[in-house]
């Protein structure tokens, strides 16, 4: 009989860090998919992810709505205790020989307790990596608690084991959403259609122009200073003149500053060259980042997509503070004439030699191939 691996995809960018082994775990012969979609994910104020996943091919098996209205420390920690019940109940129902959650957002950790406190084999993807914040401490209870770990490289994995893991437990798969930033269609994107099908609100970009990605998101341990951060960019971007696309922010504390922080700007400035996004489907999203000058914020996009495809980013801040980084990322703080003078060093495009950081593009058949023949256990120490 096929294992049931369930997967609890929570937000946007835990489904294109996890969709290539969705793919390679639905055409497993020894592998039955279950998909959940909770949290953001659902919402439409943060781009419905679910309609992407559907869109896809993926049948979700059950959502989750858990988010709590406010985008704050005390909504997140609420969030996170309605989630327990919930997936409690949901893996109480659809009985998942393995659970895997993704990375580190707040929302990973119900599904981490659920599943421990229910005797469940819990998988992590992309444990071990370090970027300080409460995204680190969620990572690091989350890799506690699992049973089994598909890291992206050989220095998360060594992490991992120090935190005393058993390393047979340890793999190093690589990261899946570099396999689609390693296998895609590079069809320059066309703004018009891509404004049709995407709507957003802003400015009409010609894209066959230079341009950049922007993707700023609030710091949860900073989340007071989310609405200053995001107008020093924005600033910045406007001085600057050069034709963006921005992204909205993710949904974590402080997300209302950031979101309260560009609405107030663009009733203020005229922003001629910008224009707005809540999401794009993954590959899309590929196409606009390929076909750009630079990507400028403080997503972890810039960290691995962008490494792996030789895209220059100017990383803002300290929420990637400690991640492996390749030579394409520059480090600045939050000062507008910093920012001026990075984003205009991004044009003309150019492309960094990629190192291959996070993974060579095949990640998601490792991990559909480790979770068929990998022994079952909760035991912690229990080594074979």
């Amino acid at each position: 009989m096929p294992r049931k691996i369930c997967v609890v995809v929570t937000a946007r960018p835990s489904y294109s860090r996890i969709r290539s082994a969705l793919h390679a775990i639905r055409a497993h012969p020894d592998l039955e998919l279950q998909l959940i979609v909770a949290a953001s994910a659902l919402l439409e104020r943060y781009g419905s992810a679910c309609d992407v996943i559907e869109r896809d091919g993926f049948k979700i098996d059950r959502r989750v709505y858990m988010v709590m209205e406010g985008e704050n420390l005390i909504t997140s920690a609420k969030s996170v205790g309605f989630g327990l019940a919930e997936m409690a109940t949901v893996f109480d129902d659809l009985r998942p020989d393995i659970v895997i959650t993704i990375a580190d957002r707040f929302e990973t950790m119900a599904t981490a307790v659920a599943s421990s406190y229910m005797h469940i084999p819990l998988a992590h993807v992309q444990g071990g990596e370090i970027t300080g914040s409460i995204d680190e401490k969620v990572r690091h209870a989350v890799t506690k608690l699992a049973d089994y770990h598909l890291v992206a490289s050989d220095q998360a994995a060594v992490r991992v084991v120090r935190m005393g893991e058993v390393e047979e437990r340890v793999f190093v798969t690589g990261c899946p959403s570099i396999d689609l930033a390693l296998d895609f269609d590079r069809e320059p994107v066309n703004f018009e259609e891509l404004f049709e099908i995407h709507g957003g609100v802003g400015a009409r970009l010609d894209l066959a122009e230079p341009y950049i990605v922007v993707m700023q998101h609030p710091v949860t341990t900073e989340y007071a200073r989310a609405r200053q951060d995001v107008e020093e960019t924005l600033e910045a971007i406007l001085e600057c003149g050069i034709p963006a696309l921005w992204f909205w922010p993710n949904v974590d504390a402080g997300s209302d500053g950031t979101s309260r922080g560009i609405r107030a700007f663009r009733e203020r400035h005229d922003l001629p060259h910008v224009h707005f996004f809540k999401n794009l489907p993954p590959e899309t999203f590929l196409r606009v980042l390929d076909g750009s000058c630079g990507i400028v914020g403080n997503s972890s996009v810039a960290i691995r997509e962008c490494e792996a495809l030789g895209i220059p980013a100017v990383n803002i801040g300290n929420r990637q503070a400690g991640r492996d980084r390749g030579a394409n990322v520059v480090d600045i703080d939050y000062d507008r004439a910093a920012i001026v003078a990075a984003v205009r060093r991004l044009v003309p495009r150019r492309r960094v030699p990629s190192q291959g950081i996070y993974g060579d593009g095949k990640a998601g058949p490792r991990i559909a191939d480790i979770l068929a023949r990998v022994p079952l256990s909760t035991e912690k120490r229990l080594a074979y």
